[in-house]
């Protein structure tokens, strides 16, 4: 029996036989020199090959309609294999240079991939995978280059890999997958978004697996704690065959709370909002008993958001539209009905890049997190925060609306966002359309400098939600996606504490509402934290509300308040 240790990328537990996936043979990329006659000849290879792919994606698009994540994957795909700004890069330096076509594209592939992955953030640098793996797919068309097949996975197998290619994982929905063991891939990556969404078992950055389990052989996959076990003896399968049905017997046991207030053991009231990304999690939100939406993430509509009357090609210049906009704020207001629905002004750039003509990103800022991004990306470009804004107030009309401000760190950043909104209020005034002119504006503290001056901020803000993992990096200097330094990252750091708690008086002296919307609002020992400092509102992804629910019933105020006084006192 041996035992591997690795980061836990979706909870649970899988039992299963090995399927062991070879590393890919590496394909070897033609470097010679060509003559300028040969030009046109290796253009129509290459038209031909990214044709070819294109169809397989379709096909591919196909065959997971339906499946929302699945299919803004291979949509992504579709908008990079039909991106004109890379292609006419690629299509300009082929006809300048005297290289193989292949030679060119991997270069050119290769050179935007490195610039997503020195941004330094997790999530570009899975952006930076899903480019080489569809421009990869390019090349191996180009060079009649065949891979391994993934499709050979069986039913029930664990999947034991370097890492898998985003095109690859369309294999997790078609197969009873019982648990993922990779070397590569982040908890931000297609690959763990999927392995969460359809809950199967995962464990990524294992060293050398691939080398050490062999074929057949059975895997036990620990999500819970990370652990991965080869050839497990008959007394360690039995243990976690038991931990599989307690935690099938407890999940059954958590849909009571569905349905139930969140309230504490001495029936202290509280409020559990959902965070989403997309107007269908606000059905789930629903259904998992959520108060509310306390915060929609739109920057994610600018980024994947998809229009059924388009083609995918052009899914993301339709996101960008008021029309768009509106309809999907729309939609989350109606599905939830009449409960409260904060939407968040574009949170992009930083880790978020939006590729669009429409909005000045700085793409190639030496520090990004610092840069240009949220709110001071909106008022940078103002016709796109307009914009927002009138789609926003459009909706207003058809449920409970807040708008969210977010990473704002002045007080002359909200009050040129309140005149933008003045002034659409007043438009959509003289052109008669119906709106709720008392739509509650608020702000994120996502920094120190918010929380410092959080009561300047109540004196123009409707509201207050606490951004803990912003405000945890930026105030103790972690990057918590770097490995070298991310056992530094605490939020219990007593000078993040102290601002949370300086944050709170200041809405409580105000007398404005304040939420937590951070990872601290859904862990079991910040939420009791949160909850003794006087937090009643927290928000979180659907699937955790009811754990929420039940931490809370087992806990009295008295209780909730010694947890969080022997924090903010541990000097």
């Amino acid at each position: 029996m041996n035992v591997l240790f690795g980061i836990s990328a979706s909870n649970g537990i899988g039992i299963g036989k090995a399927f062991v996936v070879p590393e890919s043979e590496k394909r070897v990329i033609p470097s010679n020199f060509i003559k300028p006659e040969e030009h046109p000849k290796q253009l129509e290879r290459f038209e031909k090959s990214l044709a070819t792919v294109t169809a397989q994606i379709a096909a591919q698009l196909d065959a997971v309609k339906g499946d929302k994540v699945q299919s803004e994957i291979f949509e992504t795909y579709f908008l990079m294999l039909n991106d004109p700004e890379f292609l006419k890069d690629v299509r300009t330096s082929f006809e300048n240079s005297n290289r193989t076509i292949e030679y060119i594209l991997n270069q050119k592939t290769e050179d935007y991939a490195d610039k997503l992955r020195s941004s330094g953030n997790e999530y570009l640098a899975e952006r930076a995978q899903d480019i080489c793996d569809i421009f990869g797919r390019v090349l191996d068309d180009l060079l009649d280059f065949h891979p391994f097949n993934i499709e050979n996975v069986p039913d029930g197998a664990v999947i034991v890999a370097k890492t898998m290619n985003p095109s690859d994982t369309i294999i997790l929905s078609k197969r009873q997958i019982a648990g993922l063991a990779l070397i590569e891939g982040g908890v931000s990556s297609h690959v763990g978004i999927l392995a969460r969404n359809y809950g199967i078992p995962a464990v990524f950055a294992l060293e050398n697996i691939t080398s050490e389990i062999q074929n057949e052989s059975t895997i036990i996959v620990d999500g819970d704690s990370g652990e991965v076990i080869d050839n497990p003896d008959e007394l360690t399968i039995d243990e976690y065959r038991k931990k599989i049905e307690t935690a099938r017997e407890h999940s059954e046991k958590l849909k009571f709370f569905r349905d139930q207030p969140a309230k504490t053991e001495d029936g202290e009231l509280f409020k559990l909002y959902a965070n989403i990304g997309t107007v269908e999690e606000a059905r789930i939100a629903m259904e998992e008993g959520a108060d509310g939406i306390g915060l929609f993430r739109t920057e994610f509509l600018f980024m994947s958001e998809t229009n059924s009357n388009i083609g995918p090609a052009h899914a993301s210049g339709a996101a960008f539209s008021e029309e768009s906009q509106f309809n999907a704020y729309k939609t989350v207001l109606q599905t939830m009905q009449g409960k409260p629905v904060t939407i968040r002004t574009l949170d992009a750039g930083g880790d978020k890049l939006i590729n669009s003509s429409e909005i000045r990103n700085a793409s190639d800022e030496k520090n990004p997190l610092m840069g240009l991004r949220a709110i001071r990306l909106s008022l940078a470009n103002p016709q796109q925060l307009k914009t927002q804004f009138r789609a926003l107030y459009r909706a207003s009309v058809y449920g409970n609306l807040k708008i969210m401000l977010p990473l704002v760190t002045s007080i002359e950043q909200v009050k040129q966002a309140l005149k933008i909104a003045e002034k659409v209020r007043e438009e959509l005034k003289s052109e008669g359309i119906e709106f709720n002119e008392k739509v509650p504006i608020g702000v994120m503290i996502e920094t120190a400098a918010a929380a410092m001056t959080a009561d300047c901020f109540a004196k123009i803000s409707d509201f207050f939600s606490i951004g803990t993992n912003d405000l945890t990096q930026y105030t103790i200097g972690v990057d918590r996606e770097n490995s070298a330094v991310s056992e530094l990252y605490n939020e219990f750091h007593l000078a993040v504490l102290r601002l949370i708690q300086k944050t709170i008086t200041e809405a409580e002296k105000a007398k404005i509402d304040l939420s937590v919307c951070g990872e601290m609002a859904s862990r079991r020992d910040s939420v009791l934290v949160l909850a003794g400092m006087g937090v009643r509102n927290l928000s979180m992804s659907p699937k955790l509300i009811t754990q929420v629910k039940e931490i809370l019933s087992k806990i009295s105020v008295p209780e909730l308040k010694a947890i969080s006084s022997k924090k903010l006192n541990d000097l």
